[in-house]
């Protein structure tokens, strides 16, 4: 499989993860919207939430758990952040492989981006 996230995942593409256990990793965003840009993505691929089962349950928790736990580590979890999964073509999700956004760092607009 020629997924760039997979390659991240087994560390042929050189990438600082902020968090790592057995089921997810995380890193900024190479493209962020916001001061705090991370991406939380599972290790197993997944194309995307319309493509997770029953069984990827405890996957999915593991996923909104390391992202607070990130926040709290990155200091955003006091003012708030977001938390986006982005499903389709339609939904904006341009990397075909499951990735939870934490955006935060500012006071953000509903269109995501920071208020100015």
């Amino acid at each position: 499989m020629d997924c760039v996230f997979c390659k991240i995942v087994k560390k042929e593409i050189p990438t600082e993860f902020l968090h790592e256990d057995e089921l997810v990793v995380a890193f900024r965003d190479i493209n962020p919207i916001a001061p705090a840009h991370v991406l939380v993505i599972p290790k197993k691929h997944i194309g995307s939430v319309a493509d997770v089962s029953e069984s990827d349950e405890k996957l999915m928790g593991r996923m909104i758990l390391s992202a607070k736990r990130i926040a709290e580590d990155l200091k955003i979890s006091g003012n708030g952040y977001k938390l986006l999964f982005r499903v389709g073509r339609h939904g904006g999700q341009e990397v075909g492989h499951l990735h939870l956004h934490l955006i935060g760092g500012a006071k953000l607009s509903e269109n995501i981006r920071p208020v100015t």
